[in-house]
């Protein structure tokens, strides 16, 4: 598939047919994608928590509880460990993990899509009940959950995506 369609594609699931397993190749390939983000001064601070077994699916669907979410096969957990994050320290010490994770879970929607899978990045998910459902690290934070798997209507990807007019956020100076 080609950049440009897997970013027209792609688009938030919330509907997986749970009886397509993702293959571990394919997730493998989303991952390696994931692995390529680019972040501040190149410093990584992320984790990707793969959630796939019965048990750890059902306590992390607790911290999110919409029905849709149980249909997934795969949630991937995107943490940021702020101790190892670039921070803007000449000004304001703004701390970049967030858009780094950010950046990183990007590359997992758009990797998942080209392989036609679905994704739906998930941040109102309560973050007391993830932590003590993960086993997180010091300093680090889970940013987005992000549901995976195959949709269980391949018409989601066709749906009608309103967006605004270059012209009303791009500014040539």
């Amino acid at each position: 598939m080609e950049l440009f369609d897997s970013i027209r594609l792609r688009t938030s699931v919330r509907s997986f047919d749970k009886s397509k397993v993702v293959s571990k190749e394919v997730l493998d390939y989303v991952l390696k994608c994931a692995q390529l983000a680019p972040s501040a001064c190149n410093e990584q601070p992320w984790r990707i928590l793969v959630i796939q077994t019965d048990n750890m699916l059902a306590k992390i669907q607790k911290s999110y509880d919409r029905d849709w979410i149980k249909t997934a096969p795969v949630v991937l957990a995107v943490t940021a460990i702020h101790s190892d994050a670039w921070h803007r320290s000449s000004y304001d010490n703004k701390d970049h993990s967030d858009v780094d994770a950010s950046i990183m879970i990007e590359h997992i929607c758009l990797a998942a899509t080209d392989k036609g899978l679905g994704t739906c990045w998930v941040c109102n998910f309560d973050p007391k009940i993830a932590s003590n459902v993960l086993p997180l690290l010091e300093n680090e934070e889970v940013i987005a959950l992000i549901p995976m798997g195959y949709p269980s209507d391949n018409s989601v990807f066709e749906k009608q995506k309103i967006r605004k007019e270059l012209s009303e956020f791009v500014a040539y100076l």
